[in-house]
């Protein structure tokens, strides 16, 4: 059977209507409720997400092998690079100009619900943040969020991370103190693809 130009035409609509109904049932599930035993996260409804920061497996042509993780800052886009032209794409909030990390990194450690402490500079900034010199514990008020990934060069840390975070409107935005904030359910799911050692390439404009 062929389908004349007409026909095609007119079936586009139908056909991207359907594939608009096919990501809306995939950003559900990917920011549906995760049980947890003492930090259960709730829902996330997709709408509260602008789409270009909802996660999304696209088509991607960096020259970067499979398993490299590349923060576009400027574009306020991480991408887990898969192969084979793939990538899985998420959403990030960035540091604020001046305080943010450049080049190549390594993923030194990770961490599940992971405790946080102030650096020295950001209880200068804030000192609001003495009170937690001595660390705040992981938990949904944490400001690392659920996951944290730990960046390292020559073995040592950098102080920079990739994380959760307990502010999801600031995603899409330059507000943290140089890190990059992903929402929880999506540094959930890096954090299962993304292996100790894996290379990190932060973008700068």
């Amino acid at each position: 059977m062929t389908i004349s130009r007409r026909g095609f035409i007119a079936g586009l609509p139908l056909l991207f209507a359907g594939c608009a109904v096919t990501e809306y049932r995939s950003d559900q599930l990917n920011y549906a409720a995760v049980p947890h035993d003492r930090f259960p996260l709730a829902a996330l409804s997709p709408e509260k997400i602008k789409p270009e920061l909802r996660r999304r497996e696209v088509a991607y042509d960096g020259n970067y092998k499979a398993g490299t993780v590349v923060v576009d800052t400027p574009a306020r886009r991480l991408y887990y690079v898969m192969g084979d032209g793939r990538a899985m794409r998420y959403g990030i909030g960035v540091g604020r100009a001046g305080l943010a990390l450049r080049g190549d990194a390594t993923v030194g450690r990770k961490g599940e619900w992971p405790s946080w402490t102030p650096t020295d500079n950001m209880i200068r900034r804030d000192p609001r943040n003495r009170r937690y010199a001595g660390g705040l514990p992981g938990g949904l008020s944490n400001p690392l969020g659920a996951r944290a990934l730990y960046l390292y060069r020559g073995g040592r840390d950098t102080m920079f991370r990739i994380h959760g975070t307990n502010q999801p409107n600031s995603i899409g935005q330059a507000a943290s103190s140089g890190c990059v904030r992903m929402l929880n359910h999506d540094v959930v799911d890096l954090y299962e693809r993304v292996p100790v050692g894996a290379r990190v390439v932060v973008i700068q404009a």
